[in-house]
């Protein structure tokens, strides 16, 4: 059937807005002049018009046969005025037909001209002063701030680990693991004051989604990063809403057709005190020009087994999340910060006080939130080595800097995995611990399989101190007395002290020193005292009353730091 202009104009903008949904559909932008995605989406709705306007003009051609007096055979166009055109003497056609639609060209390159110039102008070329102030410093003191914590409280289960166990757990519940598999988030939250691995399961393929997706995904998982226990939390009713629906359930989808113009963060799976699942949605902001300064405004937070979703601001967020800043653009933010504290051109030539942050980073349980830790280092030179290191709070976006120069992360790895050359083990990304005062990488050392085979503490400032363990307290306990056996290291003193009668007197040599080891009537445990600390331990006798000051770590032998008579 062959169309006039006008019901080919009507037809073209009808296919164009079935596409332009279709598409919408899948790629989810939101409309928002802030968000390039949204300028994209206004481009390929443009050439989706031209397309089809192309192809239906074409189609809508009408072509004559012509026969000369001389019995010679040609195609004429008929563009239905009774005018024909000879498609052999009019190579220009489709050139024409270009032109008549350059309009829809030029618009196309003004709104890429948009992306182009608006990036350029919302760049730290002109707004380097805004863009360290996205993020603002404090300075802090570590001992102070960063508790110690005993080492049955250490959070040494990294991701990949977290993942093995996950799996193992679904593989023992039959009734699961025919259907669902693990998603891969195992995001770090702090529940009920410990720190722990979670992440929702997820249907098995788009057959299994088919046959469960009426019910819901029954649970998810829980890994306590300390004891390793795994858990499958059975939901009374199951997740309707996850990463893994396929229609307008799937949260993506869900929140962007209930905030069209809103800006999104990926969405974190969390569960609250109750034990309730999630979806965090960050919403994100652009507070610099038109498309710079990437910024968290707040969240909307949707339950993920009703669907009831509200939006929080930032200063309403419910203590609960942990979060709302995810660690990419925390790093982000203050590698603008540390770059351009100077301005623009002295991060390119001078680098005067120009620092960035490490490669890597990791997560500290604190104060009942999560916070993302990493180095920072100079950008001048390749040394290896920290400045300091900076705390996030990742719900709140409180920052600390501590300026402890020290080893760097990989270098710490390295001298952890050098302790165990012939076994090839690797090392985990080191989490940063307050031992003794003394900030202290822990890391676990693992095989080829992904099995734990050892632990590994290396002081920041002095990486040669390297201390393992088969376990994570032989591990503090080597450390520890590594710590009070080097001269170079002031460990806090009077952390506890007993005064008592002396009973037994032992020495031992250890790495090179004489160790004298004094138990007193009134307890069971042996002191340590090596002779480097005080070499007036060699004048002690039993029966001498003498105060020993120590750090307690309910070993059976603590580690005195000095001691006198009384």
């Amino acid at each position: 059937m062959k169309l006039g202009k006008n019901k080919q104009l009507i037809f073209c903008l009808i296919i164009t807005v079935i596409l332009g949904i279709v598409y919408f559909y899948f790629t989810l932008p939101a409309i928002n002049l802030q968000s390039t995605d949204f300028y994209f989406y206004l481009i390929t709705l443009i050439v989706i018009f031209f397309i089809v306007q192309t192809i239906v003009r074409m189609k809508n051609l009408r072509f004559k046969k012509v026969i000369s007096e001389d019995g010679q055979t040609t195609y004429v166009r008929d563009d239905g005025d009774d005018e024909y055109s000879n498609v052999e003497n009019d190579p220009y056609f489709f050139r024409k037909k270009m032109s008549e639609r350059k309009g829809l060209i030029y618009i196309a390159a003004a709104i890429f001209g948009i992306i182009v110039i608006g990036s350029f102008f919302s760049s730290p070329v002109f707004f380097a002063g805004e863009y360290t102030r996205l993020i603002n410093i404090e300075p802090g003191n570590f001992s102070e701030d960063i508790t110690e914590i005993s080492y049955d409280q250490i959070p040494w289960l990294d991701k990949a680990s977290a993942e093995r166990l996950g799996n193992r757990k679904l593989g023992e519940l039959a009734d699961m693991v025919s259907q669902f598999e693990v998603a891969p988030d195992y995001t770090q939250i702090n529940y009920k004051n410990r720190p722990v691995r979670v992440t929702p399961l997820l249907y098995g393929d788009v057959f299994k989604w088919f046959n469960n997706q009426k019910n819901g995904i029954p649970g998810y998982i829980t890994i306590d990063m300390v004891t390793q226990e795994g858990d499958v939390v059975r939901l009374k009713e199951g997740m309707k809403y996850s990463k893994s629906e396929y229609f307008f359930r799937n949260i993506d989808r869900y929140i962007r057709f209930h905030y069209p113009t809103y800006m999104f963060e990926q969405p974190v799976f969390e569960i609250d005190d109750d034990g309730n699942p999630y979806w965090i949605c960050p919403r994100i902001v652009k507070r610099i020009s038109i498309f710079g300064g990437t910024d968290i405004e707040g969240i909307v937070m949707v339950n993920a087994v009703t669907g009831e979703h509200q939006y929080y601001a930032k200063d309403e967020i419910p203590q609960w999340v942990d979060h709302v800043y995810r660690a990419p653009l925390l790093i982000q933010q203050y590698d603008y910060y540390g770059r351009y504290q100077s301005g623009f051109l002295n991060s390119i030539f001078g680098q005067r006080n120009v620092t960035m942050t490490t490669d890597g980073y990791n997560y500290l349980a604190l104060n009942d939130d999560v916070y993302m830790y990493t180095g920072i280092t100079s950008v001048v030179g390749n040394d290896e080595s920290n400045i300091g290191f900076i705390l996030v709070n990742q719900r709140t976006k409180e920052a600390t800097y501590y300026q402890i120069a020290g080893a760097h992360e990989y270098s710490a790895m390295g001298s952890a995995e050098g302790a165990f050359q012939a076994y090839d083990y690797t090392a985990t990304f080191p989490l940063l611990l307050n031992i003794h005062g003394q900030p202290t990488y822990f890391m676990a050392l693992k095989d080829y399989s992904n099995l734990v085979k050892q632990y590994a503490m290396v002081n920041v400032k002095s990486y040669n101190i390297v201390a393992t363990g088969a376990t994570v307290a032989e591990c503090e306990e080597n450390y520890t007395r590594m710590l009070s056996n080097n001269p170079d290291v002031d460990l806090p003193l009077n952390e506890d002290k007993i005064s008592g009668t002396v009973d037994d007197i032992r020495v031992a040599i250890s790495d090179g020193n004489a160790v004298y080891y004094i138990k007193l009537r009134e307890a069971s445990t042996y002191y340590a005292i090596d002779i480097k600390k005080n070499e007036n331990v060699v004048l002690v006798n039993v029966g001498d009353k003498i105060e020993i000051a120590y750090l307690k770590t309910d070993a059976k032998i603590e580690r005195a730091t000095s001691f006198d008579w009384i």
